[in-house]
């Protein structure tokens, strides 16, 4: 060790320094592993093992920086002085990062989102599936993708995103969206019947997915001023351009979206399929001829003529 220390021009207290650091990691880091594997062979819940190897982490962290920062400032005369000094330098050098730090502090202490929420910042949606203590991770929705589904990427985005971006939480207080679905008719449809035939089949295959949201918009009321009246699915008719509008309104977990309105518009077809007076509309050109359209005008006038 001797050799060693006039080899290399270190100070023997140097050297104690950073072998008494070596030793500090290698025994928390061993504890961290050993602890790790006493989770996985315990603990069969991912959910719960995935908090419990989250919380080891932390706590590793944590006890690591204060066992070698007291090694390493130990003998400095003023402590405050030097931290000062350094936390200057510090926030100018790192201030992502420092802004990263901060940004996981919120999320650990208000919570804005959890593992396994569906989250949209900014103009990122997904899957939440890991919180660290400068980004977290997430499995992207949407893009090229319709209906909200996993396009089976993973984004890494920033803690600090979480202070300066807009943040929605599909599941936080009310774990419901309103989605709708659009169903267009020509103008010499039985708009009517057609309304009534979608009004039942929203009632048989989604009306029972909203099962417990009043009790849901009950506890979210404590919190937050959510405020909704109509829970089932509900039909508005609206005039368009190109022929009458039938949407259709229900609530539905984010998740089961796309599952939905499948099943909805396989049974809307089947209903209009067996409906003569019940067609679709759809974006059509029409050619206009003067003098046909006059000549039938005429005509449709003698015959209003000869039959008065």
């Amino acid at each position: 060790m001797q050799s060693m220390t006039a080899y290399l021009n270190l100070s023997p207290e140097l050297v104690d320094k950073i072998a008494l650091t070596l030793i500090v990691v290698l025994f928390l880091s061993l504890g961290r592993l050993l602890v790790n594997i006493i989770i996985k062979r315990r603990i069969a819940d991912a959910m719960k093992a995935y908090r419990w190897r989250r919380t080891i982490l932390y706590a590793y962290t944590l006890v690591l920086l204060v066992w070698v920062g007291s090694i390493w400032t130990k003998g400095i005369a003023s402590l405050a002085t030097f931290m000062g000094l350094a936390s200057a330098g510090v926030a100018i050098a790192m201030h992502d990062t420092i802004a990263n730090l901060a940004g996981w502090f919120f999320i650990i202490w208000r919570k804005p989102f959890k593992v396994g929420d569906r989250i949209e910042i900014g103009q990122i949606a997904g899957d939440v599936i890991d919180i660290r203590i400068f980004q977290f991770s997430m499995v992207e929705i949407g893009h090229w993708v319709d209906a909200d589904q996993s396009t089976g990427r993973i984004v890494h985005v920033p803690n600090s995103k979480v202070l300066k971006e807009p943040l929605a939480n599909y599941h936080i207080g009310f774990e419901y969206i309103w989605n709708e679905i659009q169903v267009r008719i020509t103008f010499e449809s039985a708009w009517k019947k057609a309304k009534r035939l979608l009004e039942n089949i929203a009632s048989a295959n989604v009306e029972h997915l909203s099962t417990g949201a009043q009790e849901q918009i009950r506890q979210a009321a404590k919190k937050y001023f959510i405020f909704f009246t109509k829970f089932t699915p509900i039909v508005y008719t609206t005039v368009k351009d190109n022929g009458v509008l039938l949407t259709i309104r229900y609530l539905v977990n984010p998740r089961q979206r796309r599952s939905t309105e499948q099943q909805i518009w396989e049974a809307t077809l089947d209903a209009f399929n067996q409906e003569k007076d019940i067609e679709f509309a759809y974006p059509t050109t029409r050619f206009y001829n003067r003098e046909y359209e006059a000549g039938i005008f005429m005509g449709r006038a003698e015959a209003r003529a000869a039959d008065e």
